[in-house]
């Protein structure tokens, strides 16, 4: 999704130290840091788009966001990770992909996921380029953006594009926030947004995939932004309104219902919302539910951590974002917040109350 980008500053360690961060961290052999070496806590960690991955093996919280040159020294485009052992205390992030210098795409690198598919690990993450027209009419100019496929041997990568980093869903579609959907038979799908840009009213799509995690067909939508009751619509300077769609998620309940988390705005802000479908199937049709969390939160995902308790990681504010964590309760047929992990994100001023 659209972010506040930090700004680079020169010298990069001047930010850092700014910021509160040490210089340099010791990690153990294969890229695993010690406690002692783990610093930071979410408060002080910039990232937008969160996305975390549990290794059990090693007992390690991955959480994959867009690179900030601020924070691992590297100025590249690409997607950087931080690593806990309890999701309270962070290492200083390392860059796991950077983005080639000749590829298509000179911005972006939003909303990294990362999915163990056939034995290896495939990141999906966003990526534009404004001096790439898509042709379309309307007010605003249309442009290449879309996600695109990197692939790793190792969680901590480093990933290597996947087709030169071709967009999976057809360029001809400003689309963002690729997510990957493993449907009941094990045939695996790309949910993503297309872009209000390009649409106005923003939609939720879903292509199928092959086993190389190739488009196999054509997108469908799934639902507009304008279906949820909550959605406010932006008038724009052109004059016409418009929905935002951004960061889907797909979820699959203790009793087999199929939920999506996706985020928009309500009138006061970002907005983390939740659809059920209706068929338990992918190609719904899908149903709104009431707001997980508003009070501008939103991208959430789902993950279970070490102890087995199903947490939601999301960002607030939008702008100068923040990594919040939340308890929550599968009920069967939906999913809600129990409470906000103040003790983990350091958050003064926890929502919902």
């Amino acid at each position: 999704m659209r972010i506040s980008v930090w700004g680079f500053v020169t010298p990069v360690l001047s930010l850092a130290l700014a910021l509160g961060v040490p210089a340099a961290i010791t990690a153990k052999p294969g890229g695993m840091a010690r406690q002692d070496a783990a610093p930071l806590r979410l408060p002080g960690m910039p990232l937008h788009d969160p996305w975390i991955v549990v290794d059990r093996a090693t007992g390690t919280y991955h959480l994959f966001t867009r690179n900030e040159a601020a924070m691992t020294g590297d100025p590249r485009l690409g997607i950087m990770a931080y690593t806990s052992r309890d999701l309270k205390r962070w290492t200083r992030p390392r860059l796991v992909f950077a983005a080639p210098t000749d590829m298509w795409a000179n911005d972006g690198a939003w909303a990294p996921e990362v999915h163990r598919w056939k034995g290896r690990w495939y990141l999906f993450a966003t990526f534009h380029n404004e001096g790439l027209a898509v042709p379309g009419e309307g007010p605003r100019a249309l442009y290449r953006r879309g996600t695109v496929l990197a692939v790793a041997d190792r969680l901590d990568g480093p990933f290597a594009l996947v087709r030169d980093g071709a967009p999976i869903v057809p360029p001809d579609r400003m689309t963002l926030d690729g997510s990957l959907h493993v449907d009941r038979a094990g045939r695996p799908w790309l949910v993503y947004a297309h872009e209000w840009i390009q649409s106005r009213d923003g939609t939720i799509e879903a292509v199928p995939l092959d086993d190389t995690l190739k488009a196999m067909g054509p997108p469908r939508t799934l639902f507009r932004a304008s279906d949820a009751p909550w959605a406010d619509g932006k008038r724009q300077k052109g004059g016409d309104t418009i929905f935002v769609t951004d960061g889907p998620e797909t979820y699959r309940t203790r009793d087999g219902h199929l939920l999506m988390l996706w985020s928009s705005y309500d009138r006061t802000g970002y907005v983390e919302g939740l659809a059920r479908s209706k068929s338990g199937g992918i190609e719904g049709p899908w149903e709104q539910l009431p707001p997980l969390v508003r009070a501008d939160s939103g991208h959430g995902m789902l993950f279970r951590d070490l102890g087995g308790r199903l947490l939601m990681v999301l960002h607030r504010p939008f702008t100068n974002a923040r990594g919040k964590l939340y308890l929550m309760r599968d009920t069967g047929d939906t999913i809600a917040v129990a409470r906000e992990l103040t003790e983990l994100d350091g958050e003064t001023r926890p929502t919902p109350r």
